[in-house]
C-alpha cells in the first residue's frame, strides 16, 4: 500500500497545476509508484498471485493512460515518460 507521503511525492513530480491530483500525468505517476512497490513485494513473495493480478491490472491501466496522453498531448506525454524513466 502506498503511503500518503509517497503518493504526494509522486503527484508532485508531474503536477500540471498547484492543486492538480487527477490529471492523466498525476495518475500515471501514482500508478508507477504503486507498481514499483508491488514489484518489490513480489520479489520476496513469488506465490502471491492476487498481488500479481493487481500488478497486471495497474500496468494495463497505466498503459491506457499513457496511450490517451500520447494521443491528446504529445509534449506532456514525452515529459512524463522522461521524468518517470519509463520505456516507450
Amino acid at each position: 500500500m502506498i503511503t500518503k507521503e509517497n503518493k504526494q511525492k509522486a503527484i508532485a513530480l508531474t503536477q500540471v497545476g498547484k492543486k492538480d491530483v487527477g490529471s492523466p500525468q498525476a495518475q500515471v505517476s501514482i500508478l508507477t509508484a504503486r507498481i514499483k512497490e508491488v514489484t518489490e513485494h513480489l520479489k520476496s513473495n513469488k506465490h502471491d498471485f492476487m498481488a500479481r493480478r493487481g500488478l497486471v491490472q495497474m500496468v494495463g491501466r497505466r498503459k491506457r493512460l499513457l496511450k490517451y496522453l500520447e494521443r491528446t498531448d504529445f509534449e506532456s506525454y514525452k515529459a512524463v515518460v522522461a521524468k518517470l524513466g519509463l520505456r516507450k
